[in-house]
């Protein structure tokens, strides 16, 4: 984008409901929890078995998926390395909204930068963001290859795919770091329920 095109002269309007508000209708705090890990570890699955157990408790929940995401706001990004990087800075801004809305948005993209998940990080408040590294090797999730996608890389049909053509940098000190190669699909996203109760996130 130009600084031609950039938006100027705008001004910041403060809500009338203050988030405490929300989060008191909502009963429980507003959090993202981010997903991070290689295609095929299992990210949107646990996601989603997350919010399963946070719906059936009576949370205001939303899971934003890496594909979902392509398919509408992000669809005009690639997956060269400034896009990636932009993908990641759009979805913080749309997920610190939730937050602000008293929402635990769920997040599920590989987001395979450092720096851009701590940039994440940054727009909220520390206790806001929980980084869930969703640690399988790469050879579980090449096993697993649900989208055939590492077979195209390793064939070089797909250019800069992460952790074959491009790289991922895990997280060095996330909140949650599930071995979702082994685990099964309860035990992890049991862990992920005990986090968020022993942290006041949610209150049962």
């Amino acid at each position: 984008m130009s600084k031609s095109s950039k938006s100027t002269n705008v001004v910041w309007h403060e809500s009338t409901i203050t988030r405490a508000e929300r989060e008191a209708m909502h009963k429980h705090k507003g959090a993202i929890i981010w997903f991070t890990g290689l295609s095929g570890s299992g990210k949107s699955t646990l996601s989603h078995a997350v919010e399963d157990i946070l719906h059936k408790k009576g949370c205001s929940t939303i899971v934003l998926d890496g594909d979902n995401i392509r398919h509408g706001l992000n669809g005009d990004l690639g997956f060269s390395d400034d896009d990636r990087v932009e993908n990641i800075r759009r979805i913080g801004e749309v997920a610190k909204l939730f937050v602000e809305a008293g929402v635990i948005v769920l997040t599920a993209f590989i987001s395979p930068f450092r720096t851009d998940r701590d940039r994440v990080r940054g727009l909220v408040t520390p206790g806001d963001f929980i980084e869930v590294f969703c640690d399988a090797s790469l050879d579980i999730c090449e096993q697993r290859d649900p989208k055939g996608m590492y077979k195209k890389a390793r064939a070089g049909v797909i250019k800069e795919f992460t952790g074959i053509s491009s790289p991922y940098e895990a997280p060095e000190h996330a909140e949650l770091v599930i071995d979702t190669g082994a685990a099964d699909l309860a035990t992890c996203a049991k862990l992920v329920d005990s986090y968020l109760k022993q942290h006041h996130i949610v209150h049962r």
